[in-house]
């Protein structure tokens, strides 16, 4: 649809008073939900943060893990079903479009299925070879996974308060001409932006890939904000400060992680890869987004009235339509792939030395700018690429506390962990893929270094 016929239309047909109570009443419980920040603990945290906890402990008891049977099941499913359908074609799977799209992977997705339903039985009960099962590779992942679980659970019913009430709408025509110039992508990224700094980057992923396959977003305006906006929460930021061992200058060290932050969307947003994906919508759901304002009306009434459409579209049935989509497309093809690609990553970190081969450039390039156990350090630079949590795991006991210091904020920078944020864009309809995003991940790691270091050394006293 043309932008002129969006104008017409929505000029023309008014809009209910009740849709936009609608739009009020969804949006503000969606922003209570995912960006009201509460405390907890000796940090902050959102409320439906606070109902993942929740879930997660009450999944969790004595006797049995419940989220980890969910992996198991997920997996088996998963498989499972995928090799009866490639087999015998059964009718109830052919004969209905969003089965038969479930279990007819490709082959990198039907290998994956497989390759997880072995790991995680062999994971489970601890059996052939202790390098699968160990809490280092595998044990660890099963763990990622498990908290997948609880994440999706939560999310999948809730997130369309944020989408589809009219609140992206509203703020991004307000917000359009801050965020545009900034980061070259819409004002309604504003929301993932909140989103994934208040709440979780995988969250944040979830819902920018869906932006795309609803019609909210082009490929580069996607890619460019899984890749830039996808940061983890502040509460995990403070987890990683405590385990690295410098949660007393917890606030200079998250200052440092949002200036850089910054920074970075706007340097990466514009240079290859992702100034070179089209800025084409999904040839699905088409171009459905229009935050122009036209010529003799008001920011704010455009912005309500925008809202007000948006949230006419939308009702309980849809939700959960969208919610069972969000369901089964994380549960059966996220989770297999996660405990294949991610046990295998990290069997290669753990009893091979191939990181600390590929990190010597890193090793030469820490050394230019004087921090100290540059080559020690190097293999963290890289290694954040498959999980977030392994960089702060090897810095834990290194003896400098300023370059602990530096290279955990770095890790937090790179944002592209492929076990968090990676997966959920590759399998989505957003055109990029691996390599792609690994020369995101070289991009930032390489600005971020530097950055870090001069407002380490400018702002920290050690």
């Amino acid at each position: 649809m043309e932008e002129k016929n969006l104008h017409n239309e929505f000029e023309m047909t008014p809009v209910a008073p009740k849709n936009i109570w609608k739009f009020v009443i969804a949006s503000a419980v969606g922003v209570f939900l995912f960006l009201i920040p509460v405390p907890k603990d000796n940090t902050f945290t959102i409320p439906i943060g606070i109902v993942i906890d929740y879930v997660t402990g009450w999944l969790k008891t004595d006797a049995i893990d419940w989220s980890v049977i969910a992996v198991m099941i997920f997996t088996t499913v998963s498989a499972v079903v995928t090799i009866i359908n490639m087999i015998f074609k059964p009718k109830f799977i052919s004969d209905h479009e969003p089965l038969k799209r479930l279990f007819t992977p490709k082959p990198l997705y039907f290998v994956s299925r497989i390759i997880g339903l072995v790991v995680v039985y062999m994971v489970y009960f601890k059996v052939g070879p202790e390098m699968i099962y160990s809490e280092a590779t595998g044990g660890s992942m099963i763990g990622v996974a498990a908290t997948l679980v609880s994440v999706i659970l939560c999310i999948a019913f809730t997130m369309p308060l944020l989408t589809d009430f009219g609140i992206m709408e509203f703020v991004g025509v307000l917000v359009r001409k801050v965020v545009k110039p900034l980061f070259t992508v819409p004002g309604r990224s504003a929301i993932d932006l909140m989103t994934s700094w208040l709440g979780t980057s995988n969250a944040a992923a979830i819902l920018t890939t869906r932006q795309f396959e609803t019609g909210y977003y082009s490929a580069r305006e996607a890619a460019t904000i899984s890749c830039n906006f996808s940061f983890v929460s502040i509460p995990f930021c403070f987890v990683i400060a405590k385990l690295i061992g410098v949660d007393e200058k917890f606030s200079i060290f998250y200052l440092i992680n949002l200036l850089c932050g910054i920074v970075l969307a706007m340097v990466v947003s514009r240079i290859p890869p992702l100034s070179r994906i089209p800025d084409e919508y999904d040839k699905i759901a088409g171009k459905q987004i229009n935050e122009e304002i036209p010529q003799g009306v008001s920011k704010m009434k455009w912005a309500l009235n925008l809202a007000g459409h948006r949230a006419a579209e939308t009702n309980g049935k849809h939700m959960i339509q969208q919610g069972l989509h969000v369901y089964s497309s994380m549960f059966l093809d996220l989770i297999p792939i996660v405990m294949a690609w991610g046990t295998i990553v990290l069997i290669l970190v753990e009893y091979t030395s191939i990181f600390d081969i590929i990190s010597v450039p890193f090793g030469w390039y820490l050394n230019l700018f004087g921090i100290e156990g540059a080559h020690e350090v190097a293999p963290t630079a890289i290694v954040g690429f498959t999980d977030m949590y392994i960089p702060p795991l090897m810095l834990a006991d290194f003896p400098v506390e300023k370059t602990r210091f530096i290279m955990g904020a770095v890790s937090l920078l790179q944002i592209i962990y492929m076990t968090e944020v990676g997966l959920i864009v590759v399998k989505s309809r957003v055109p990029i893929n691996v390599w792609q995003l690994f020369l995101v991940f070289i991009e930032r790691t390489i600005i971020a270094i530097p950055l870090v270091t001069l407002l380490t050394n400018l702002l920290v006293t050690f």
